[in-house]
C-alpha cells in the first residue's frame, strides 16, 4: 500500500506512514472481522447487563433485552444471547414477585434481597461469559421466548 500524502510505502499491518507520519484510512489486514467479533461480543454482554435498566424504568429489564434481540436477529450469537437475557428477566420478576408476596410470612424479608444479588451475579457472569465468546445459560429458570 503507498501514503496518500508522500507516496511512500506502507506495510498491510501498519496504521502510520513510516515517512511522513501520517494514518492510512484503511485497517489492517483481518481487523474488520476482528471488529466484528468484539462488536458481536459488546452487544451479547450489553443485552445480559440490559437488565439493570429495570432498577429504574418499570419492566425495563424485560424491554431492553428483547429490544437488542428484535434489532439484531441477523446475528445468531446476539440474537441467542439477548434471548437468554430475556427469559433471565422474565424468570427474575416472576421470582421477585413471589419473594415479595412471601413477606406477609416474613420470610420474603430474607429472600428478597438474596434473589437480587443472586440476580446481579448471575447477570454479572453472563455479561463476562458474553464478553469472552461463550453463551450463558442461566440456570432455574423457564424460557417463554424460543
Amino acid at each position: 500500500m503507498l501514503c496518500s500524502k508522500c507516496g511512500g510505502k506502507i506495510g498491510d499491518s501498519e496504521r502510520f506512514c513510516g515517512q511522513c507520519g501520517s494514518t492510512t484510512d484503511s485497517l489492517p489486514a483481518g481487523a474488520s472481522s476482528d471488529l466484528a467479533v468484539i462488536n458481536e461480543r459488546r452487544w451479547a454482554m450489553g443485552a445480559h447487563l440490559s437488565g439493570l435498566v429495570g432498577t429504574m424504568i418499570p419492566f425495563g429489564n424485560i424491554v431492553a433485552p428483547v429490544v437488542i434481540w428484535q434489532m439484531k436477529k441477523d446475528s445468531p450469537y446476539i440474537a441467542e444471547a439477548a434471548m437468554e437475557a430475556a427469559n433471565f428477566q422474565i424468570a427474575a420478576s416472576a421470582y421477585l414477585i413471589v419473594a415479595g408476596l412471601s413477606m406477609f410470612v416474613l420470610i420474603g424479608f430474607l429472600l428478597t434481597p438474596l434473589l437480587g444479588l443472586a440476580i446481579f451475579v448471575l447477570m454479572i457472569m453472563a455479561a463476562v461469559k458474553a464478553n469472552n465468546g461463550e453463551q450463558y445459560r442461566y440456570p432455574y429458570i423457564f424460557r417463554v421466548l424460543k
